[in-house]
């Protein structure tokens, strides 16, 4: 199994601090997500049907004309590669590692890519797969890009699979308008912005040729029926998404501030995370995790991500320890070329 943030009683575990006493920032999630309310009892003695109006609300929110729920975006992209013969893949480096895993463990030949080499891999494959905005480092990419790229790949039976896992703060910048053109398959999930990574939710947005066979290869049932009603409702709640993009945005600046103010200045993120890369992220990640707060270490990139604080005194308790850091002898963050890595 592959590392990921939100191990949270592992660290409890590690560092002898009981999980409630900890400060986890680790994950990128939205801290003060989707309020669910009380689900129908219903929802737990039925199984899940399809024409539940999940999938209505999905197209409205998002924009197109056909998508699949499924269980977290983590089960699409796990189904994928199987859809597919043998191919050369490309995929995003840094970045989320489960992509890599999952196209190798179906017999792919898998590359890894810098974002400035994307252009290059497009040429040379018949897979990209590219997180936007990026996981860790927030990279973005213009969309008329994307297209151009879609269409080279698309023109040779390729696909451009592209990961909007972190998209919903910023809606505009999505590629599910586009959604409908064989070859792009475009992944969303509600746990991040919604802050629901517990209710296992996410879609895919593609063809209806692809999105066929995936339904097959995922069988029924795969998405539980209380996900399916807190999903359609999170998603119809318009008014609680426009008051938390503005939250969010607000307060990704003031953690990008907060770290400028301790000599730890980002050098990525997006409205749920800050990005830095330092060659001291080792001893930053430990410093923290001795005073009780976990951030997400990259060792191989090596850089750490920054989740958003929630409530007033999460935010006090982050700026007490950094300013306890700037005293620390041998944590002070020193600058270092980025070296490629695959965890994510």
């Amino acid at each position: 199994m592959l590392e990921h943030g939100g191990m949270l009683r592992q660290a409890a575990a590690r560092y002898g601090r009981p999980p409630e006493a900890w400060l986890d920032l680790s994950t990128g999630l939205n801290p003060r997500g989707w309020p669910v309310p009380r689900i129908p009892a219903w929802c737990w003695s039925r199984l899940p049907e399809d024409d539940d109006g999940l999938e209505r609300v999905a197209r409205m929110h998002y924009g197109v004309d056909h998508i699949l729920p499924v269980a977290g975006s983590q089960a699409a992209i796990q189904a994928l590669p199987r859809l597919r013969p043998p191919s050369l893949v490309a995929v995003l480096d840094p970045g989320y590692a489960e992509h890599v895993r999952a196209w190798r463990h179906a017999g792919h030949v898998v590359r890894a890519c810098t974002a400035d080499r994307l252009d290059e891999a497009v040429a040379r494959s018949d897979v990209v797969v590219l997180i936007h905005p990026n996981n860790p480092t927030g990279a973005r990419f213009p969309l008329e890009q994307l297209v151009a790229w879609h269409a080279r790949l698309a023109a040779r039976n390729g696909w451009l699979v592209v990961d909007e896992a972190f998209m919903d703060a910023t809606p505009a910048h999505s590629l599910c308008g586009q959604g409908a053109r064989p070859g792009l398959i475009v992944l969303r999930s509600l746990g991040k912005f919604f802050g629901l990574a517990g209710a296992r939710v996410g879609f895919v947005v593609a063809h209806p040729a692809l999105l066929g066979p995936l339904r097959e290869l995922l069988g029924p049932w795969h998405l539980s029926a209380p996900a399916r009603w807190i999903a359609a409702a999170a998603l119809a709640d318009r008014a609680w998404q426009e008051t938390t993009r503005q939250r969010l945005r607000n307060d990704g600046m003031r953690l990008r501030r907060l770290l400028d103010r301790h000599r730890l200045g980002p050098t990525g993120g997006c409205d749920l995370f800050q990005w830095i890369c330092t060659a001291n992220a080792p001893a930053v990640h430990e410093a923290l995790a001795q005073r009780g707060i976990l951030i997400r270490l990259f060792a191989d990139c090596p850089g750490l991500r920054f989740g958003l604080p929630g409530r007033e005194s999460e935010w006090r308790r982050l700026a007490r320890a950094l300013t306890t850091l700037d005293l620390a002898p041998g944590v002070r963050p020193t600058w270092g070329a980025r070296r490629s890595g695959h965890r994510a």
